[in-house]
């Protein structure tokens, strides 16, 4: 089993930058992909971004160009670096892994609450 471990959530003004931190630990020889989803109130669970052990990374359209996503590997650490943000942005974000090319995560972090004042 993998352990995800998430940290680096708080508040933040609109415009400013946050970095989330998400740990893995256990079985993390199976981490293929690792990445971020967010859920606002009242709103679906979102994949924000990805990125494999080949480094090759996935933003959904509302936060290319204002988030990266960058680590695995080496320190089986994931990082989110997200700028710009907005209030849209406010959520609890979620830590996923995969062990597989596709299908939902096999791993879940507990979450990471982010809030954006305006």
């Amino acid at each position: 089993q993998v352990q995800l471990a998430e940290s680096g959530g708080g508040l933040v003004q609109a415009g400013g930058s946050l970095r989330l931190s998400c740990a893995a630990s256990g079985s993390i020889f199976r981490i293929r992909t690792m990445g971020w989803y967010r859920q606002a109130p009242g709103k679906q669970r979102e994949l924000v971004a990805t990125i494999n052990s080949g480094g090759t990374t996935y933003y959904a359209d509302s936060v290319k160009g204002r988030f990266t996503i960058s680590g695995l590997n080496a320190k089986n650490t994931v990082y989110l670096q997200m700028s710009s943000l907005e209030p849209e942005d406010a959520a609890v974000y979620y830590c996923a892994a995969w062990s597989g090319p596709t299908g939902p995560p096999d791993s879940w972090g507990q979450g990471t609450q982010v809030t954006v004042s305006s």
